[in-house]
C-alpha cells in the first residue's frame, strides 16, 4: 500500500452518517458550548468532522472525494511540512470538534508547519488496522488518539508501535488501567492526557457547595464504558462511604436518551424528596457522556430545584440550557495539554514513554448565575474567584477561559 493510500473499505463506509446528524452535532458545539463553527465545515466535509471558525484563518481543510473518512489539514501558505501527524477519530463528536480546534490553534501559535491526516476508523477493527498501516508506511511523526474509544483501541492494538501516540479528549488512563500512575511515563510509545479531575477533588468542592449532602444522582450513559469506570463509579463509591444516598441514573439506549432522561430524572426527584423534601441537600451530577450532557435542557426541565452539576465545563453555557456549575476539565484545556505534549515529542524535547499523565490542575470551574438564582443556589465566593468561565444573572458571559469580558475604565 502506498504511503498516501487508504484501502477500499476506508473509502466506502460511513454512509449512514447523515448530513442532518452532522449539522445537529455542530449546532451542539456552537450553541451549547459557545464554540464558533465554520459555516463551511458541516456539509462540505465528511459528516464526521467539524472545527471552530478561528481555525479557518490559519488552516486549509482538504477532503479527498473518494475517501469520506479521511481529511488533510495544512497550514495556509506553507510549503513542504516539517512534520506529519495523524489523528485517529472513532466517530463524530462535538467534543472532538472543540479539541481539534484548540490543537490547531496551539500549533499555529508555535508556528510549526504540520500536515495533519485525520482518519475516522468508525470503531471498526479492519478500518483501524488500515489506518495504522497508513501511519507506519507514511513517515508519520506522531499520532493523536482522539477520544477514549480511539485511545483504548490504540492501546490494545498499537502499544509498542513505531510512531509515538498522545491521547486527547480521553478519560483517566490510570482508572482505565492504561497507565500505572499519574507521575510516571508508560515506558512505551504512548503518552496520556486526562479529561478527569481526581474524584477526591471533585467531592471536596461538592461538599463545600452542599455540606449536608444527602442525595447524589449520577447521570451516565451505561454504554459509555470510560465514563462509567472513571467518572460514575468512583464518585458513587466515595459518596456512599460518606453516607450519601446515590442514585444511578443510567441511560440504556443513547439514541433515545432524551426520552429516557425525562422519566429517569423526574422519578429520581420524587425519590430524593423522601429524605430531602425541599431538595436543599440533593444534586444531579452529569458525567462526560455525550448522549447525556447534550440533553441538558431535558435534565433541567425535570430536575425541579435540585442543582444540576457537570464534570464537563462546556455544559455550563449562556442562557437557560446550561448546568448551574461544573467542576472538571474542559475539552479545550485537555486539548491544550495534548498539543503541548505533541509539540514536545515532535521537537524532541521529550521522550513519549517518559511523559507523566497530563492532568489539568486546579480543575476548570464554570458557573451560570442565572441558573443558580432560578433554583436558589448559593455559590461560595471561592468558586467565583477560581472559576475560569462565568455567566451573569442574565445568562451572559462575563468571564470565558479565564478572560474577563467586562469592560474596564
Amino acid at each position: 500500500m502506498g504511503k498516501h493510500d487508504v484501502k477500499g473499505n476506508l473509502m466506502k463506509t460511513h454512509a449512514h452518517h447523515r448530513t442532518a446528524g452532522r449539522i445537529a452535532g455542530m449546532a451542539l458545539a456552537g450553541v451549547l458550548f459557545g464554540l464558533p463553527v465554520s459555516a463551511t465545515a458541516a456539509p462540505n466535509y465528511s459528516d464526521w468532522f467539524g472545527y471552530g471558525a478561528e481555525a479557518a484563518a490559519a488552516w486549509e481543510f482538504i477532503e479527498t472525494p473518494d475517501e469520506p473518512l479521511r481529511l488533510t489539514i495544512r497550514r495556509k501558505g506553507s510549503g513542504e511540512p516539517s512534520f506529519r501527524v495523524m489523528v485517529i477519530y472513532p466517530r463524530p463528536s462535538s467534543a472532538y470538534d472543540i479539541a481539534i480546534t484548540k490543537v490547531l490553534d496551539v500549533f499555529d501559535e508555535k508556528g510549526l508547519d504540520i500536515e495533519f491526516t485525520v482518519i475516522n476508523f468508525d470503531r471498526t477493527e479492519s478500518l483501524g488496522h488500515e489506518a495504522l498501516e497508513v501511519a507506519d508506511a507514511g513517515d508519520y511523526d506522531l499520532i493523536y488518539s482522539m477520544g477514549s474509544e480511539s485511545t483504548a483501541w490504540m492501546w490494545d492494538n498499537y502499544r509498542g508501535g513505531a510512531v509515538p501516540v498522545v491521547s486527547i479528549c480521553s478519560k483517566d488512563p490510570v482508572l482505565l488501567e492504561q497507565a500505572s500512575a499519574y507521575d510516571v511515563g508508560t515506558g512505551t510509545n504512548f503518552a496520556f492526557t486526562s479529561l478527569n479531575t481526581p474524584i477526591e477533588v471533585q467531592m471536596a468542592y461538592l461538599l463545600e457547595l452542599k455540606p449536608e449532602l444527602r442525595n447524589l444522582a449520577i447521570l451516565v450513559d451505561s454504554q459509555n464504558v470510560s465514563a462509567v469506570q472513571t467518572q460514575a463509579e468512583p464518585i458513587a463509591r466515595l459518596a456512599r462511604r460518606r453516607g450519601v444516598q446515590v442514585f444511578d441514573v443510567a441511560v440504556r439506549d443513547p439514541q433515545n436518551a432524551r426520552r429516557e432522561l425525562g422519566s429517569l430524572v423526574s422519578s429520581t426527584v420524587d425519590s430524593m424528596r423522601r429524605n430531602d423534601p425541599t431538595l436543599d441537600h440533593s444534586v444531579f451530577w452529569v458525567t462526560g457522556s455525550t448522549s447525556v450532557f447534550r440533553e441538558i435542557r431535558t435534565i433541567n426541565e425535570n430536575s425541579d430545584r435540585a442543582p444540576v452539576l457537570s464534570v464537563v465545563p462546556e455544559v455550563v453555557a449562556a442562557g437557560d440550557d446550561s448546568a448551574v456549575l461544573s467542576i472538571g476539565v474542559s475539552f479545550q484545556s485537555n486539548a491544550h495539554i495534548a498539543a503541548i505534549y505533541g509539540a514536545d515529542v515532535l521537537l524532541e524535547r521529550a521522550i513519549v514513554g517518559d511523559m507523566p499523565v497530563g492532568v489539568v490542575s486546579p480543575p476548570d470551574i464554570a458557573i451560570n448565575f442565572r441558573k443558580a438564582r432560578a433554583i436558589g443556589l448559593n455559590v461560595p465566593f471561592s468558586f467565583l474567584e477560581s472559576a475560569s468561565t462565568v455567566y451573569d444573572y442574565e445568562g451572559h458571559p462575563v468571564r470565558v477561559d479565564g478572560k474577563s469580558l467586562v469592560p474596564t475604565n
